[in-house]
C-alpha cells in the first residue's frame, strides 16, 4: 500500500459542460487545473481513483534542478519559480524546503560526468557547483566515506508528495475547478474533426479541449484512439525511516541509495541505480526508439519477465465507451516494492551514516515511473486530433518540474504566449523524422 495522502473532498455533480477537463489527478493534471482555473476557466478534473494515488504521492519528493536534461533547464527553472509561491498559492504547507541537493562521485568518470553537465548549465545561470574536500564532507555530517566530488545545486530542494498534490488540487477547487475522483474518463468524442467531450463512467461532459495527465496510463488511453504514444514503465522501490536525529540535512545520491529528509523527522530512502523494468508487449512495439536508452541504463535497469506481459497482453486495446475501461478495472497502481532493491539501499545507508542503526523501516512502496524514449516529457497539442493535449513521459522527473509543466499546458490550451519554448516537448517528435537524442553526463 502506498503513503497516506492527504484527503480532498471531490464535488458529486458532474457538469453537463466546462471548457477543458483533465484527466488524472497527479501532479501534472492538479497543476494544469490550477493554472487554467486562475485564467478564468472552467474545468473539470477527472481522476479514475483518488488524488495523487499513483506515483506522485510515491516519488522521493525531490524539487531539483541538478542533473536536469537541457531540453528541461528553462521549464524547471520555471518551476522553481513557481514552486516559492505555492504555498501561498495553495493556502498549505507543501513541505518545501531548500537545503541544497548534491549527487555524489565514487569515481573519476562520474566526477567527469558532472562537469559536463556544468558546462552545460552555465549558460542557464544556475548556481549548482563541484564541491570537494570539507564543503562536501559538511554535507555528510557522520559519514563513513569519502567521496571524488559532489555536483552541489544550494538553491534545489524537497517537497512532500503527499501533501503537494492534494494541496493544489484544493486550490483549483477555490478557484472554481470542479474535481471528481473515482471517475474514469473512457475516451473522447469528436465533432467536425475537434474534441467535442469525453465519456467518463459517470456521464458525458462536453468541452472543447481536453488534457491527457495520465502518467503510466497514458499510453493505453492514446492507443484507444489511435494515436501511438511510445511509453514504457518502470517500477521504483522507496521506503522511509522513523525519525532520525543528526541526519543530513541536504538532499543526497550516491550510486547505491538516495535520501531527503522529511516534514516528520524520517527520511525517504531509495537505491541511487536500481528500477526494476518488467518486461510488457510494449518493449516489443518499441524495442528499438528505447535501444539507447536500455544501453544507456543497462547497469541500473534489472529486467524481469512476469505475469504483467500476460495481463497486458490481454488487457483490450479498445473498449466501447458504453462499458467499463481497463481504467476502471485498476484504481490505483500499487505495485509490491522489490525487496533486495530496498535492502541493498538500506545496507549501504547504515554502512554510511552509522546514525541511522537505530532508525527502522516504517514503510515501504513502489510506484510506476511512467518513460519516454528520449527521457523528456511529452507536453503538446496532438495535431492528429485538434483539441487533445498530453502531459505525460515525465521518466521519473515530474514532481520538481510539475509546477512549470501545469503552468506550460495551461498556456497551450489556452493560445497564450508559453513560458519556455514548447517545441523540445511536441508529440510527434517519434514520429515526424527527429532523432531521438538521450543526453548522458
Amino acid at each position: 500500500m502506498g503513503p497516506v495522502i492527504d484527503p480532498v473532498t471531490p464535488h458529486e455533480q458532474l457538469p453537463d459542460k466546462v471548457d477543458v477537463v483533465v484527466i488524472g489527478a497527479g501532479i501534472i493534471g492538479t497543476c494544469t487545473a490550477l493554472f487554467l482555473a486562475e485564467r478564468g476557466v472552467s474545468v473539470a478534473l477527472c481522476e479514475k481513483g483518488e488524488v495523487a494515488c499513483e506515483q506522485s504521492s510515491r516519488n522521493w519528493g525531490w524539487v531539483r534542478t541538478t542533473g536536469r536534461d537541457s531540453r528541461e533547464m528553462p521549464l524547471i527553472q520555471e518551476a522553481q519559480r513557481l514552486w516559492d509561491e505555492m504555498n501561498a498559492k495553495t493556502g498549505a504547507d507543501t513541505g518545501l524546503r531548500r537545503p541544497g541537493i548534491a549527487y555524489l562521485a565514487d569515481s573519476d568518470a562520474k566526477a567527469e560526468g558532472f562537469e559536463r553537465w556544468l558546462a552545460m548549465a552555465k549558460a542557464h545561470q544556475v548556481d549548482s557547483r563541484l564541491v570537494t574536500g570539507a564543503e562536501l564532507e559538511a554535507l555528510m555530517p557522520g559519514a563513513t566515506r569519502t567521496y571524488k566530488a559532489g555536483l552541489l545545486t544550494p538553491s534545489d530542494g524537497r517537497a512532500e508528495p503527499q501533501k503537494a498534490a492534494p494541496a493544489i488540487a484544493s486550490a483549483a477547487q477555490r478557484l472554481g475547478a470542479k474535481l471528481f475522483t473515482r471517475c474514469a474518463v473512457r475516451g473522447l468524442e469528436s465533432e467536425a474533426g475537434r474534441v467535442s467531450a469525453v465519456i467518463t463512467e459517470r456521464g458525458r461532459i462536453a468541452c472543447s479541449s481536453v488534457v491527457l495527465a495520465g502518467g503510466a496510463w497514458s499510453r493505453l488511453f492514446c492507443a484507444r484512439h489511435s494515436l501511438t504514444l511510445p511509453q514504457l514503465t518502470v517500477r521504483a522501490s522507496v521506503f522511509r525511516t522513523t525519525p532520525v536525529e543528526g541526519g543530513p540535512d541536504s538532499n543526497l545520491w550516491t550510486p547505491k541509495v538516495a535520501l531527503r529528509k522529511r516534514l516528520d523527522g524520517g527520511y525517504s530512502i531509495a537505491n541511487g541505480h536500481a528500477n526494476l523494468a518488467e518486461i510488457v508487449p510494449d518493449h516489443f512495439a518499441f524495442f528499438f526508439q528505447f535501444l539507447p536508452a536500455l544501453r544507456a541504463e543497462r547497469g541500473s535497469l534489472k529486467l524481469k519477465l512476469s505475469s504483467r506481459f500476460i495481463e497486458e497482453l490481454r488487457r483490450p486495446k479498445r473498449w466501447a465507451l458504453d462499458a467499463p475501461s481497463p481504467f476502471e478495472a485498476n484504481r490505483c497502481l500499487d505495485p509490491d516494492p522489490v525487496d533486495s532493491i530496498n535492502q541493498e539501499a538500506w545496507d549501504d545507508l547504515r554502512q554510511l551514516f552509522p546514525v541511522f542503526q537505530q532508525a527502522q523501516i516504517a514503510q515501504a512502496w513502489a510506484g510506476m515511473i511512467d518513460v519516454t524514449p528520449d527521457a523528456v516529457p511529452v507536453i503538446s497539442e496532438v495535431e492528429q486530433q485538434p483539441g487533445f493535449f498530453v502531459a505525460t513521459g515525465f521518466s521519473g522527473h515530474g514532481f520538481g518540474i510539475g509546477p512549470g509543466a501545469g503552468k506550460l499546458m495551461a498556456e497551450l490550451v489556452t493560445g497564450a504566449p508559453p513560458c519556455v519554448d514548447p517545441t523540445p516537448f511536441r508529440f510527434n517528435r517519434y514520429s515526424d523524422g527527429s532523432k531521438p537524442r538521450l543526453e548522458i553526463y
